[in-house]
């Protein structure tokens, strides 16, 4: 799977900017091209015990005097077990969680091909970065892929809290799985302005455009 989610975009697939999201979404978890220290989540104060989500995504606030990061992560479950540990982890409970970006994952650039350093695409920096980006996370959505019978269980028994999607494993590993509409769909509903009827009249991209 971690092969399938590193030739994903850096958007999300199926989610679209908008008037609560207009800043820039990354692509943090995995990444196949280097071997770097890659981002991930952490409790404040904490030096161990690290979330790694199996894919992560970070959308970065375009304001340097409201520094944040709305999360999506992606986690593939093999098991029950594995499945309400990697629930807990995103309970609604949890609060003060950090998201940190390793000061080399960001110069380095976000696709291959192109030069341009990954901190030059987030609007909030001002100025190359010397040391890791430490930043709380405003908002948090999870995908959990389950193994198709666990799939159809857990919807049939069980209800998902507001922060989460789920989905079956083979809908990740498909080749081209990004272009999966359904899964597009699916997404697309994890987008924070997903949880409102309508939206004011907004400028949707600022003046730098998130990489494909």
């Amino acid at each position: 799977m971690r092969q399938s989610l590193g030739h994903w975009p850096q958007r999300p697939p199926g989610l679209e900017p908008s008037f609560k999201q207009p800043g820039t979404w990354l692509r943090a978890r995995p990444d196949l091209e280097r071997k770097i220290t890659q981002p991930y989540l952490k409790f404040p104060g904490a030096d161990r015990l690290k979330t790694l989500p199996d894919g992560l995504y970070l959308h970065f606030s375009t304001k340097a005097a409201e520094p944040y990061v709305d999360i999506l992560c992606i986690e593939a479950c093999g098991t029950y077990q594995n499945l309400l540990d990697k629930r807990s982890r995103f309970a609604p409970s949890t609060g003060s969680l950090l998201a940190v970006c390793p000061v080399e994952w960001l110069l380095q650039p976000g696709m291959p091909g192109n030069n341009i350093p990954r901190w030059r695409l987030i609007r909030m920096l001002k100025t190359e970065p010397r040391t890791d980006l430490v930043l709380p996370v405003r908002d948090a959505r999870v995908l959990f892929a389950l193994k198709p019978s666990h799939f159809r269980g857990f919807m049939a028994t069980q209800t998902a809290h507001a922060h989460e999607f789920f989905c079956p494993m083979d809908a990740l590993t498909a080749e081209d799985g990004a272009k999966n509409p359904a899964l597009r769909a699916l997404l697309a509903r994890a987008a924070s302005a997903a949880n409102y009827m309508e939206l004011p009249e907004g400028p949707r991209r600022g003046p730098r455009s998130d990489p494909a």
